[in-house]
């Protein structure tokens, strides 16, 4: 995400990463919504940042303070955001995340199979061990992350796996759990 920051009368654009949890990614479910519960929370409004160095893409990162809330944690407790596992100091999050959870708040309620984290939705992007869904008249491996459209789609099946193993619900665009409708309709 890209905040525009002011530090003493001064304003700035820079990569920012939240510490400690990990919200989805923009074509993830509930992506959208995430990046938008975040911005309702923060934009225009003045934060406290505590920085806690860089990461590798060399994006800052922090906790977000707003009149003495933290930011990140109401992002976990709401549901927009996982406790991230691998970069977790603080394990009452993990607690936040069950209740949430537990709740059906936020991208709980959403089925549980799109329920990925975004560290293994982005190992998925990367064509790792995602699952390969199988075609009647072959076995083709996809893996998610690389299309986001029914025009991308190459067959049916290539539009079932988006649905159903990357969350892609944007391609069921009446919720009958068919995707693709003018593909999947024509492979009948």
């Amino acid at each position: 995400m890209t905040l525009l920051l002011e530090d003493d009368g001064r304003q700035f654009q820079t990569r920012f990463r939240l510490t400690e949890i990990d919200t989805p990614e923009r074509a993830q479910p509930w992506g959208t919504r995430a990046r938008q519960a975040l911005a309702d929370k923060v934009f225009r409004h003045q934060v406290r940042v505590l920085p806690e160095g860089k990461d590798r893409y060399d994006r800052m990162l922090g906790k977000i303070y707003l009149d003495g809330r933290d930011i990140n944690r109401e992002m976990v407790r709401e549901g927009h955001a996982w406790a991230y596992r691998q970069y977790l100091n603080d394990q009452s999050l993990l607690e936040d995340e069950r209740r949430a959870r537990n709740a059906g708040t936020g991208l709980w309620s959403l089925p549980p199979a799109q329920h990925v984290p975004p560290w293994e939705w982005r190992r998925g992007e990367r064509g790792s061990n995602m699952p390969a869904l199988a075609s009647s008249a072959q076995t083709t491996s996809f893996t998610c992350g690389r299309k986001t459209y029914c025009r991308e789609m190459s067959s049916c099946a290539e539009a079932r796996f988006y649905l159903q193993r990357c969350g892609l619900t944007r391609l069921d665009g009446d919720g009958d759990g068919v995707p693709c409708e003018n593909i999947c309709r024509a492979s009948r």
